[in-house]
């Protein structure tokens, strides 16, 4: 998708040359602003009540007179926020995107000046609408004819407008490409794809990509990680990508994604049902994979490394067991009481393995609990971290992107449920407030570094009719991480 800026006053919107044109109008937008053509149509719309300034409500004209466009959609937000601009773009997207308009012009109608945070919200609103997974279904026909996507603005807006819209692009790519590789089913993205498709990244962004074998996990000594991948005929691959955009002094922030390409739970094996959707469960490293994509467009001023334990979690003759024993890269044990609670055990040996990076911070990204989706429902993703400057800034960075989070407690009387009398820990707790004594087990590998864990398993994808990757958080890690770079 092509997207541009094009100075353009709100009166003068009749005459823009294009196939389409969308504007969002809201409470204080007046219709002589548009000029003479487009604000009599709005005017009496209002008046008839064909239209009103109520959030979700659109009107669609068809070559109206004096008009340039063929077509013309008033969208009408419920405030002026971005987020309220959003909800109008994507109600009047759904009018357009199954004509046959290949150039549209957005325009903001609303009171006040276009700010960046608008702009910034266009490439991913419009690529979220428009798109349409086809790697195993070549079938499916895509959702619009647009090529182009062009925001007007006034001459004193463009600065702002251009700043947000290339975030927003950048931004766009990066959900693109985590919900791309997160739908892809459990045999076209094994843990050997996922390290393919990080080296493609690399190579197409100048990122340092480097992939640990077996053989080379076995050395270091992960064995919660490797304990997971035994079941399973699939390779298991560690995959470390890094950025630099600043001086190796200035330190590094680590992501850490979660890379379970298929779970079906081991020996304590999963219901059938909805099983199917536990191809998501490595929706952590694709929002790594996602936002180091988003990163490298933009080229921040920091350095960043990414590492994703990659493997399946299956039954088997080699499997883990429950009750099972093993040691962790830190070399503390842990009892495998569940097998299902396999997430936490390729993490913990991944946050060791930050510890030699001396990071700045450290974030592990997971579809880690039902627990989470049962707190959150499937709005907010779970936000856990000891450190209240680091919470606050994730916090901040998931308001300001429209991928909101929540912060959960990590109290200490929580620890408690993970003790085991045959190691020094059990790697689940009791059922209730499961989310957070899963939060607990990764914080004891965090101690020696500022850290956050985001449980995005209520976030990372939809189920029903609707069923698919979000995406999500790559809007929140990427707004984090340029905050992090100014």
């Amino acid at each position: 998708m092509d997207f541009r800026i094009q100075v353009t006053e709100l009166k003068d919107l009749h005459k823009a040359e294009c196939d389409a044109l969308l504007i969002v109008v809201g409470e204080g937008t007046r219709p002589e602003a548009l000029g003479k053509a487009l604000g009599s149509v709005l005017g009496q719309a209002l008046q008839d009540g064909d239209l009103a300034y109520k959030a979700g409500r659109c009107l669609y004209l068809h070559r109206p007179a004096g008009v340039t466009a063929a077509r013309v959609v008033f969208a009408a937000a419920g405030g002026t926020t971005p987020k309220a601009f959003r909800a109008a773009l994507s109600a009047a997207l759904a009018l357009l995107k199954g004509g046959g308009a290949q150039q549209l012009l957005v325009a903001c109608a609303l009171p006040g000046p276009l700010q960046a945070a608008h702009a910034q919200l266009l490439a991913p609103t419009v690529s979220e609408a428009l798109y349409v997974y086809r790697h195993t279904k070549p079938s499916a026909n895509a959702a619009s004819k647009l090529r182009r996507v062009t925001l007007a603005c006034s001459a004193a807006e463009q600065v702002a407008a251009s700043q947000g819209l290339a975030l927003g692009e950048a931004v766009a790519e990066g959900v693109a490409l985590a919900r791309e590789c997160a739908n892809r089913p459990g045999n076209h993205c094994t843990p050997s794809d996922l390290a393919a498709q990080a080296r493609r990244l690399g190579k197409a962004h100048g990122l340092d990509v480097k992939v640990l074998e077996r053989k080379d996990v076995e050395k270091l000594g992960m064995g919660c990680f490797l304990a997971v991948a035994q079941g399973s005929r699939q390779a298991p691959k560690f995959i470390v990508l890094q950025y630099r955009g600043a001086p190796k002094s200035a330190g590094s922030l680590v992501l850490v994604g979660k890379g379970i390409t298929f779970d079906t739970g081991g020996i304590s094996i999963k219901p059938a049902a909805e099983m199917d959707e536990m191809k998501f469960d490595m929706g952590g490293a694709a929002s790594v994979l996602g936002t180091f994509r988003a990163v490298a467009q933009l080229q921040p001023k920091l350095n960043l490394v990414g590492l994703i334990p990659a493997c399946e979690n299956m039954p088997g003759g080699a499997a883990v067991k429950p009750g099972d024993v093993v040691t962790s890269l830190s070399g503390q044990t842990v009892e495998i009481l569940n097998t299902d609670a396999e997430g936490r055990l390729i993490l913990c040996d991944a946050l060791t393995y930050a510890e030699r990076f001396k990071p700045a911070a450290v974030i592990d990204i997971a579809t880690l609990t039902g627990a989470c989706v049962v707190a959150l429902g499937h709005h907010r993703s779970g936000l856990f971290s000891p450190d209240d400057a680091l919470a606050a800034e994730l916090d901040r960075a998931g308001q300001e992107s429209l991928d909101p989070c929540w912060r959960m407690p990590l109290d200490d009387e929580y620890d408690e449920g993970l003790k085991s009398n045959f190691a020094d820990m059990g790697n689940v707790g009791p059922r209730a407030g499961g989310a957070i004594t899963a939060a607990m087990f990764l914080k004891r590998y965090a101690g020696k570094y500022p850290w956050a864990h985001l449980d995005i398993a209520g976030s990372a994808w939809k189920s029903g009719a609707a069923k698919g990757a979000t995406g999500r958080p790559v809007p929140l890690l990427t707004q984090f991480l340029l905050g992090r770079s100014r």
